[in-house]
């Protein structure tokens, strides 16, 4: 096997950080990579081994790795992570954990290599199919893709795991073995144990074909993003929100089409049918003054007038009570709300009396008369009135004097707090970015 599909794919002056379990496949891509290294000087290359702690020989795995890095020259850096299954299944856990450890430790310019090779791909493609999924799950795994200013390579995803093994005893390499990789309790073990090998003695190309039908579909998806990004763009605003009416009058098809497509792009896993459907049925077509809320596992999905928002679930903080007791220092909020200023050079509020104590609250109820507006409002009308969103409401201090209700900066000041001929203030809140 030579080294061709790691010059087709590699930058020879490039920094290249590869997963490194230790196993078959990234022992032969760790020992290519040394022996292109040679070839190619510029090249950077270093390892990270994920240290899982789900085995009892987790700590005899991270050693090897370390110390047949060291015979290879190449800097290792073991790394420990917690996973937790409960959601998921341990596999999925692991994975995402995985993934999460090695893009956080990629350095500026660095890319991530990882070792799936063509059968693993025809896992990938079978346990798509298993899941019902379309074509953007049936595409598998792509040989490159892009993450931020990442990129993510598959050098050996045409290289089937026969080749890595003829390879491996070629070179005289030595590789761990995962217990569980015999557990066929594990869906992917249990195709790779049970359903592979019978699929390719009758059919010996299967891997090799399951990965073009991979491939095709991977066309038809990027075909798809091309053709439908226009519209996307023109529908989502600089927040990221989704004006959803002109998706009513689209079929299913193209609804559903750049619902996956918005979605993706707000960092969610790609949506069942059923889940589509949900969006529009139970959110989109919801009473105009209902709150609807789907949840989709760390997110939920939700709508406010006429635009559809995807959000991380936070926490209320409307039992919160914050006292600003030294003006000249910032008061720093909770739940990474950012933090208040006072600007002594503009006179917005008014100074508090003596006996008057600055407090920082997330919950007003009542009737309240705003600076520059005629007549009164229930809070929630004013919130409204603002375009604040049902869920940002409790995320916005609230500034009180003892009881009273002072400002919402930068939103409005009531009446009871304006300043008027003698000396004020202003509270300017700077939302953590």
């Amino acid at each position: 096997m030579s080294l061709s599909h790691l010059a087709s794919l590699l930058t020879p002056d490039a920094g290249y950080m590869l997963a490194f379990s230790g196993g078959l496949d990234s022992t032969v891509l760790l020992h290519q990579l040394v022996c292109w290294q040679r070839q190619q000087p510029a090249l950077r290359v270093r390892a990270l081994h994920v240290h899982h702690g789900l085995s009892p020989n987790a700590d005899s795995w991270a050693l090897h790795c370390q110390q047949v890095c060291q015979q290879w020259q190449i800097p290792c850096e073991v790394l420990h992570v917690q996973v937790d299954g409960r959601a998921n299944g341990i596999e999925a856990a692991a994975r995402e954990a995985r993934y999460q450890a090695l893009f956080q430790h990629l350095q500026p310019g660095e890319h991530l290599l990882t070792a799936q090779h063509l059968d693993d791909q025809a896992e990938t493609l079978l346990l798509a199919l298993k899941r019902g999924s379309g074509p953007a799950g049936l595409a598998a795994m792509p040989l490159q893709r892009s993450v931020g200013e990442h990129r993510h390579l598959r050098p050996l995803l045409d290289v089937s795991r026969q080749q890595l093994e003829n390879y491996a005893a070629e070179h005289q390499l030595h590789w761990i073995e995962d217990e569980s990789n015999a557990d066929s309790r594990y869906d992917r073990n249990f195709l790779r144990q049970q359903i592979l090998p019978q699929l390719q003695a009758r059919w010996p190309h299967f891997s090799a074909a399951s990965a073009r039908s991979a491939a095709l579909c991977g066309e038809q998806e990027q075909l798809l993003d091309e053709l439908l990004a226009e519209q996307l763009a023109q529908l989502s605003d600089a927040q990221g929100a989704l004006h959803f009416p002109p998706l009513m009058n689209m079929s299913e098809a193209r609804r559903h089409a750049l619902l996956r497509r918005w979605i993706a792009q707000q960092g969610g896993a790609m949506p069942s049918r059923e889940a589509l459907k949900r969006i529009t049925d139970e959110v989109i077509n919801s009473r105009e003054d209902a709150k609807p809320c789907l949840r989709f596992g760390a997110f939920e999905l939700r709508r406010y007038r006429q635009q559809l928002y995807w959000l991380t679930p936070q926490p209320s903080l409307s039992q919160h009570l914050l006292t600003w007791q030294d003006r000249t220092q910032p008061l720093n909020l909770p739940a990474g709300l950012g933090s208040l200023h006072a600007n002594a050079w503009i006179a917005e509020l008014r100074q508090p009396a003596a006996d008057e104590a600055i407090t920082i609250r997330f919950q007003a109820q009542g009737y309240y008369h705003i600076q520059g507006r005629a007549g009164g409002r229930e809070m929630k009308k004013l919130w409204q009135e603002l375009g604040v969103a049902p869920w940002q409401r409790e995320r916005i201090p609230l500034i009180y004097f003892n009881q009273t209700l002072i400002s919402a900066p930068g939103l409005f000041i009531t009446r009871e707090g304006a300043a008027s001929n003698e000396q004020g203030w202003q509270a300017i809140w700077s939302p953590q970015q």
